[in-house]
């Protein structure tokens, strides 16, 4: 039996769900990074932290050029990091805003 595209995508948005509500009971960064790196290859999870760096950088007044110089960055990822903070849904403003994500610079 095949799913419906409809289907299919609301399949995979209660997986998502049910990961970010896992995610949101972990209390402890450590357990966080073990769940981590067991889910996530670690180049996946450099190019999420590498995302967050721009985000927080350009949040905070850096332009394109100043953010290539401080993170070793593609364009075409520092303008998908842009995008998202003009169009996206907000994550990247409640990691900086709300839960005070910070870099060190």
């Amino acid at each position: 039996m095949q799913l419906s595209k409809d289907s299919e995508y609301k399949t995979k948005r209660k997986q998502m769900r049910a990961m970010a509500e896992l995610f949101a009971k972990i209390d402890s960064a450590e357990d966080f990074i073990k769940l981590f790196d067991d889910v996530c290859t670690y180049k996946e999870l450099e190019q999420m932290a590498l995302r967050l760096n721009c985000a927080y950088l350009l949040k905070n007044g850096g332009t394109y050029t100043q953010v290539m110089e401080k993170v070793d960055v593609s364009s075409a990822t520092l303008s998908r990091v842009s995008r998202c903070l003009s169009h996206g849904s907000g994550g990247y403003e409640i990691a900086i805003e709300k839960y005070g994500y910070t870099i060190d610079e």
